[in-house]
């Protein structure tokens, strides 16, 4: 009885000192970009695009990656939903539990799911190479939607495997189609879906490797879909790497407000799901 009661402490202690690691290096990420790039975090440098000479320290902003990053992400994020809810509805409503395609299916998504970023971004390269198109903000939507279908896919599959059998076949003793059952197990998942797209923004915004080449980098607001596009994380990447301490302290600037808007968009989706939570049976 003693050795269970050191036991349990033991692992008490563990679990409290993982959670403080976890917070430490939380904190003193958020410390060291903020102490660095808050100071140059400029309203002009949000609201104003890349002047002559601002990556030698010049006036001018990232207003160009901002943008372009929310068209991305934004652009990506629909498609994503368009191609993915589909795919969990059918695999979940319209085959049968435990066969071998859904199987294989979940397989699959499992595997797109820890595939680098940098892979998709050559296979999206070469895709476009062969069909004649140049590096561009549809490029990189395409990419990014490459990227987050398998996190949408198996996230509201794990949600939509949680509705319990007992309300489908109630829905379908009504006399309920399956289309019309989809539409109920969607009141359901809804808290999933949110979360799902939650996750899926904040992969595609911080990514880079793959943005890098699809969307190019421009100085501009791109207008249509075949002009190239700037996002956040090129930004930091472009900045940091330059040799000049101003430049060096945008790209910190620039880490700061990418990591205030995931901030901004976690607490929405915490407020979405809990609004959608109402909805589910319980």
């Amino acid at each position: 009885m003693k050795w269970k009661f050191i036991e349990e402490k033991i692992f008490y202690v563990l679990m409290l000192a993982s959670t403080l690691i976890v917070f430490i290096f939380f904190g003193s990420i958020i410390w060291t970009i903020a102490k660095t790039g808050f100071p140059s975090l400029t309203w002009e440098m949000i609201t104003s695009l890349p002047g002559g000479g601002f990556y030698l320290g010049k006036d001018g902003g990232i207003l160009n990656a901002i943008v372009g990053s929310l068209m991305i992400v934004g652009g990506s994020t629909v498609l994503g939903l368009i191609i993915s809810l589909p795919i969990v509805f059918y695999i979940n409503i319209y085959l049968k539990k435990g066969s071998k395609l859904v199987y294989y299916t979940r397989l699959s998504f499992d595997v797109l799911f820890g595939v680098p970023s940098i892979v998709y971004g050559a296979f999206a390269f070469t895709l476009m190479i062969f069909l004649g198109l140049k590096a561009s903000l549809l490029g990189g939507i395409i990419v990014i939607t490459m990227l987050i279908v398998p996190i949408f896919v198996r996230s509201m599959d794990e949600v939509t495997q949680s509705v319990p059998t007992e309300m489908l076949e109630a829905t379908y003793a009504l006399g309920a189609t399956r289309l019309e059952a989809c539409k109920v197990v969607m009141r359901q998942i809804a808290p999933g879906v949110a979360t799902a797209t939650l996750l899926s923004i904040g992969r595609a915004i911080g990514d880079a490797a793959a943005i890098l080449f699809t969307a190019g980098f421009t100085d501009n607001i791109p207008t249509s879909l075949d002009q190239p596009a700037a996002t956040l994380p090129l930004a930091v990447f472009f900045q940091l790497s330059s040799p000049i301490p101003e430049v060096r302290d945008r790209a910190y600037a620039a880490a700061l407000l990418l990591t205030l808007i995931v901030l901004i968009l976690s607490i929405s989706g915490r407020i979405i799901t809990s609004c959608f939570s109402k909805n589910k049976i319980k």
